[in-house]
């Protein structure tokens, strides 16, 4: 089966197609010409997603899945959340949004967060949604050296090490975007 992940985040393609079946071929937008910066203009990670499948299903017609991911700290209002990527600015700078965190966690003992991504797949003319949560703590300050945006201040539940000292086949077994890729390859298998 041939899919477009609807990114151009290279890090979430190797994450993802290390989880799907040989039998998947996956296509980032970058292999499908498609080099726009698809708006993300939802207030919830359910709707960009939704937002960036409706893009390419429109534009080229072709069956995809996207994802939209938010660190959710209820300490914070449950910020930075849908806005994660962006946090400190329009740049997407992973290390301005860590920092950023932390000096407004700088006074606060709850440090409870949660990674929450939501996969929207849309195939024929249906799209439905895929959902993983990863609890655990923000760390405060990085470790490890692996992994992209939090990975290096986010340490699961259960676990002394944070996702940045993971091993990307250890993240993926306990982490969000694991979580919701096999929900969404349940699914296709099914079907």
């Amino acid at each position: 089966m041939k899919l477009v992940f609807a990114t151009h985040n290279e890090n979430k393609v190797k994450e993802v197609k290390s989880l799907l079946p040989k039998n998947f071929k996956i296509l980032s937008l970058n292999d499908i010409g498609c080099f726009d910066e698809i708006p993300e203009t939802s207030k919830t990670v359910e709707g960009n997603a939704q937002l960036k499948v409706a893009y390419v299903k429109t534009n080229f017609g072709l069956d995809c899945f996207a994802d939209d991911t938010g660190l959710e700290v209820p300490a914070l209002n449950n910020e930075p959340g849908v806005y994660s990527a962006r946090y400190a600015g329009p740049n997407k700078n992973a290390s301005d949004n860590i920092n950023k965190l932390l000096n407004n966690l700088q006074h606060i003992t709850n440090r409870d967060a949660c990674f929450k991504t939501v996969i929207a797949l849309a195939v024929s003319s249906q799209t439905r949604l895929f959902t993983g949560i990863c609890k655990g703590t923000i760390l405060s300050e990085k470790k490890g050296k692996l992994g992209f945006g939090y990975d290096p201040i986010f340490q699961p539940n259960g676990f002394q090490e944070t996702f940045a000292e993971m091993s990307l086949e250890q993240k993926s077994e306990i982490g969000h975007r694991g979580k919701a890729v096999r929900l969404l390859i349940d699914y296709l298998s099914k079907t």
